[in-house]
């Protein structure tokens, strides 16, 4: 009888031990990371937030109000913003950073794990933002519409404070048309943090490079190299620290060294021999273009030697690689997905899993943790 009633304690502390722990193996399965894809809707624009899973699938979980809209451009189809960068995480200090272009305000976000906690909404100080950059306690936006402008933040505290003092106007033709190719495609920093670089697209064919003081503000003007006919669109930087550009003109990809100045020297340039080349990420130093015409992803090594072309689902934008760069999570447009990629060794994709988000057809924004 004792050893029977041992034996039934001993059963019930393994039964509560495994319930107990189950909770935390559910911990450890959401903890692999998190995947946040904007989606730009114009009737209420909103961050979704996916678990991502050791083998990089996607588990959606929650949907976030941004208190803001989303907007479309003029001749836009499947990239309602033509532009790179639209969603931004700061991985040092756990917050996210999105922008609501049909309210021509941004969104602060803290992240916590999968979850999001907004914290501010704040004017953009022009029309129409496209996308947001950070580096260190500075955050600029960039406002696609009457011209162009960018408006600097300094985060104080978890907070965003507008300083007056570092709005620019880019001095673009306002009435150039179409709207979707002739706006600015992305603002971003250097990886020092001492330049902030602005692609103009076909509204002048130039990407604008703007000094940033010990304080935090941008110079009174840019230095301008014009790329003609390149329709620069958005950047990355490669291992090098090289400026790595995607060029929707001759669909193709370049590099540049970027001098102390704010000039562009260029290095090599490759086609992609597909069409609509809009987008750029540096992953593990090789570089991944998304090809909205052609519904793929390029990829090429940092001496732009082709690595390789993967299909995607149709419309393909804006993409984000897990802070592990294992995988790469892709956005399309025409129906308001992400693929799912694995990244091998050498630097080739694999599919994993497409998922369709609610409400983001057209959208664009990804980030990942």
């Amino acid at each position: 009888m004792k050893l029977s009633r041992l034996l039934f304690a001993a059963s019930a502390a393994l039964m509560v031990a495994a319930l107990a722990a189950s909770p935390a193996l559910a911990a450890d399965h959401a903890a692999a990371g998190a995947v946040f894809v904007q989606t730009d809707d114009p009737a209420g624009n909103s961050v979704v937030v996916y678990d991502r899973s050791a083998d990089g699938r996607l588990h959606q979980t929650a949907d976030y109000l941004t208190g803001g809209l989303g907007g479309v451009l003029d001749g836009s189809v499947v990239d309602h913003l033509a532009s790179q960068g639209s969603l931004t995480y700061d991985r040092a200090n756990d917050v996210l950073y999105a922008v609501n272009a049909g309210s021509d305000t941004i969104t602060v976000f803290g992240v916590h794990g999968d979850r999001l906690e907004r914290r501010q909404v704040l004017p953009s100080f022009g029309d129409f933002p496209v996308s947001v950059t950070t580096h260190g306690r500075l955050v600029y936006v960039l406002n696609a519409r009457r011209g162009g402008s960018i408006q600097g933040y300094l985060r104080v505290a978890g907070r965003l404070v507008p300083v007056p003092q570092w709005h620019r106007g880019l001095g673009l033709d306002p009435t150039a048309t179409p709207e979707f190719t002739h706006t600015p495609g992305q603002v971003a920093f250097s990886p020092d943090g001492d330049q902030l670089i602005v692609t103009t697209k076909a509204n002048g064919n130039a990407v604008d490079v703007f000094g940033i003081d010990r304080l935090g503000g941008p110079s009174l003007r840019p230095a301008t190299t014009v790329l003609a006919d390149a329709v620069p669109f958005a950047v990355a930087f490669d291992a090098h620290g090289n400026l790595a550009l995607a060029e929707a003109g001759p669909n193709a990809v370049a590099t540049f060294t970027l001098d102390r100045r704010g000039a562009l020297r260029k290095i090599a340039e490759a086609p992609t021999a597909q069409a609509a080349t809009c987008w750029i990420v540096n992953v593990g130093g090789r570089l991944y273009l998304s090809n909205a015409g052609s519904g793929s992803v390029s990829v090429f090594d940092g001496a732009l030697a082709p690595i390789g072309l993967t299909p995607t689902g149709a419309g393909t934008v804006d993409a984000a690689a897990s802070a592990d760069e294992r995988f790469l999570y892709v956005q399309t447009g025409a129906a308001g997905g992400v693929d799912a990629f694995r990244v091998a060794p050498n630097g080739t994709l694999s599919a994993l899993q497409s998922v369709i988000v609610p409400g983001a057809v057209g959208g664009e924004g990804i980030a990942a943790s």
